[in-house]
């Protein structure tokens, strides 16, 4: 993490973050990332413009393979994670959890598959989680350019302590609300008398039409509407494909832009983690929260949006699939609420994160996607007495 963070700017979050604000304030978890950028202009397929990633989270860390206790949810289907119905029937996550772009989860499977068994797992057969959003606005999402190693690297690379965020690893090529964002992160301590457990959260960002932006209760996006994307150039768009990105295409004065429903298309993965003992169908109920933090923000789910969510704990580290009956520690149910409300001031404020650490970005077929203009959102929150 380097350079200022939302909370930095006086952007309004409640809650009282971990040392690190990150999902990496959990003892243990570890996140990696391989970032590809390389290219620009028009696109072709297999050559780019490149702008991916993938990024490695590992609960864990990179030297325990044990499983955690973990459960899943989803506002809207229209997206992917892997081994979710597997979770569903079992109730634990294997290390790792990956996320990346929409066309490449096959591949990152796989090689997640290849990286656990080179670490010595003997399980009869894996089954990892792998997300994704699309980028396919500012990368050549159909080139492949996702490889084993690239895997590889971002796993072995895995490490705690701070992590960066915006435009690396799965995010690379993700916009929110219309400009440019990708991975964000934060986490939240509860008070002593509430466990004194923390609750972290990594987001991969790519939802939300630019009206819909709230921050501090403040509907700021409605101020921000002369500074879009710049819709793609219709002189590299060959033929064939005028058709499939017809609502990205600028016109001859350059005023055709896509409609709010159009703009507002797209997806959101969250992945949060706790030192809490939560059990499967404890975590099942806080997978659901990440939902109030983004609309929080704006986000309304739309009909082609994959917004999908993971919840894990790393607590019950001696849990296991056969041999005798094992004692395990249990969260009481009727204490969940605080839990839930960090879920949702984590998830929030990763998603701003990962807005304010993105710069602008070029693509392709010259797909341009502003940054932030953070200094005009604290000007509007200061009219509103919400800046901090």
């Amino acid at each position: 993490m380097t350079g200022k963070r939302a909370r930095d700017h006086g952007i309004p979050f409640s809650g009282v973050p971990g040392p690190l604000n990150a999902i990496t304030d959990v003892p243990g978890v570890e996140v990696g990332y391989t970032t590809l950028w390389e290219g620009e202009g028009q696109l072709e397929v297999g050559k780019g413009p490149v702008r991916t990633g993938v990024t490695a989270i590992l609960p864990r860390g990179r030297d325990s393979l044990s499983p955690c206790f973990g459960a899943w949810a989803s506002l809207n289907h229209a997206g992917e994670m892997t081994g979710t119905i597997w979770l569903d029937e079992r109730g634990l996550v294997e290390s790792p959890v990956l996320i990346t772009n929409t066309h490449q989860v096959g591949v990152v499977r796989d090689a997640a598959i290849s990286w656990v068994r080179r670490r010595g797992n003997d399980t009869v057969f894996l089954v990892p989680v792998v997300a994704e959003t699309f980028d396919g606005l500012l990368h050549d999402i159909d080139g492949g350019h996702i490889r084993p190693e690239h895997v590889f690297a971002a796993l072995d690379g895995a490490r705690g302590g701070p992590i960066a965020e915006g435009s690396v690893g799965g995010g690379t090529g993700m916009m929110t609300f219309e400009y440019k964002a990708g991975t964000g992160t934060a986490s939240r301590v509860l008070p002593a008398e509430q466990g004194g457990y923390t609750v972290g959260v990594l987001v991969q960002s790519n939802f939300g039409a630019r009206h819909s932006l709230r921050l501090g209760g403040v509907k700021v996006g409605e101020r921000l509407i002369d500074d879009k994307p710049r819709p793609l150039d219709p002189d590299l768009i060959p033929p064939e494909h005028a058709g499939l990105y017809a609502r990205w295409l600028g016109t001859d004065d350059d005023t055709r832009q896509p409609t709010p429903n159009e703009a507002g298309d797209g997806s959101i993965i969250v992945v949060v983690a706790t030192d809490a003992p939560l059990l499967p169908h404890q975590l099942k109920r806080v997978a659901k929260r990440p939902a109030l933090g983004i609309a929080r923000l704006g986000g309304v789910g739309t009909a082609l949006s994959g917004d999908i969510f993971l919840a894990l704990s790393t607590a019950n580290g001696g849990v296991r699939e056969t041999g005798d009956p094992q004692p395990i520690d249990h969260f009481p149910n009727l204490n969940l609420s605080p839990m839930f409300e960090a879920v949702i001031d984590a998830t929030e404020e990763a998603i701003v994160n990962a807005m304010v650490a993105a710069e602008a970005m070029e693509g392709a077929n010259r797909f341009y996607v502003p940054a932030l203009p953070v200094d005009r959102v604290c000007a509007i929150l200061e009219e509103h007495g919400q800046r901090r």
